[in-house]
């Protein structure tokens, strides 16, 4: 039995593709899947599974979606463990700054960090930082100059819809709970 987290894009934003927690929680349940957690609104799912293929767990996550609650939603799963590894890989600088904003960027597959990378474009040095280890990328900006950054554009990017963002503290606290013993 694996820990996973799935990571859904454009869940609960701005009144569109609404999804209750609770109900997907239970979806997962339904499924097969154990001790599940969900973490906020915004579509991030801890849960057991002895299923190690991690694309047919994205698949089957995303049929769940679209036939339970008719949205069709990509979908990122994780290995817990393996992100806990990676955040032991974030650059010295992210997460440290309180004034800063502080990103990991879930690169949804097909697509590969190097295509997001193309597609963003160079970073602007003197009003961000980027770094990014195995399919996560971590971008950090001042609050203050946040908007000048290039990298606050990558919602009107071309692979917008194939990356999906968690601020620091929202991974900091999966990876809390993907750890918790569960009772």
């Amino acid at each position: 039995m694996e820990t996973y987290i799935a990571l859904l894009r454009g869940i609960n934003v701005g009144g569109k593709n609404k999804l209750s927690m609770p109900a997907l929680k239970e979806a997962f349940e339904e499924i097969g899947f154990s001790d599940v957690k969900t973490y906020i609104n915004s579509g991030n799912i801890i849960f057991s599974s002895k299923n190690q293929d991690k694309q047919a767990l994205i698949q089957l996550c995303e049929e769940l979606i679209t036939e339970k609650f008719m949205l069709t939603i990509p979908v990122t799963v994780l290995v817990a463990k393996d992100l806990s590894d990676i955040l032991k890989h974030t650059p010295d600088w992210w997460d440290i700054d309180k004034e800063s904003i502080h990103y990991a960027i879930f690169v949804i597959s097909p697509v590969r960090v190097e295509d997001v990378y193309e597609a963003v474009g160079e970073i602007k040095p003197e009003y961000e930082q980027i770094a990014h280890h195995g399919e996560v990328i971590f971008w950090s900006a001042p609050r203050k100059t946040f908007s000048k950054a290039r990298w606050s554009k990558i919602a009107s990017s071309s692979v917008n819809n194939h990356v999906t963002i968690r601020n620091a503290n929202t991974v900091n606290k999966l990876i809390q709970l993907s750890q918790q013993d569960i009772v």
